[in-house]
């Protein structure tokens, strides 16, 4: 079994070209500025997603995924992570894949794991 081709191409150099395996519907259905980020970059993620919609700036980002313009800067400014239901209505209105968004934000985890303290009962006295 292969690897997922964008998998393979987040590894590749910034001069790499996309996998020729692609097939063109596939490649036209591609962001046009694929490659990931080779760290966290909440700026790569936001400026795609700015780019596959065509708007304006982050005002018009913000009110396309509902959430205020502040929380769109401290994104951008790394203040604030990518929260899970970010990501999600972020997945909603472009159409790409939570994978595809996380690679564009620099996240190359194969899974997301919680951390026990989560499961973890509390104690009540």
């Amino acid at each position: 079994m292969h690897a997922h081709p964008l998998l393979n191409y987040a590894m590749q150099p910034h001069t790499a070209q996309l996998p020729a395996t692609q097939s063109p519907t596939a490649q036209s259905q591609t962001l046009h500025s694929t490659m990931p980020a080779p760290r966290y970059d909440p700026d790569h993620l936001l400026a795609t997603l700015i780019e596959r919609l065509n708007l304006k700036n982050d005002a018009a980002l913000s009110r396309a995924l509902e959430v205020s313009p502040p929380v769109i800067s401290k994104i951008r400014h790394r203040r604030l992570p990518v929260t899970a239901s970010l990501l999600i209505r972020m997945h909603e209105v472009s159409a790409l894949s939570i994978k595809e968004l996380r690679l564009l934000m620099g996240d190359r985890r194969q899974k997301f794991r919680i951390s026990d303290k989560h499961f973890k009962p509390k104690l009540i006295s």
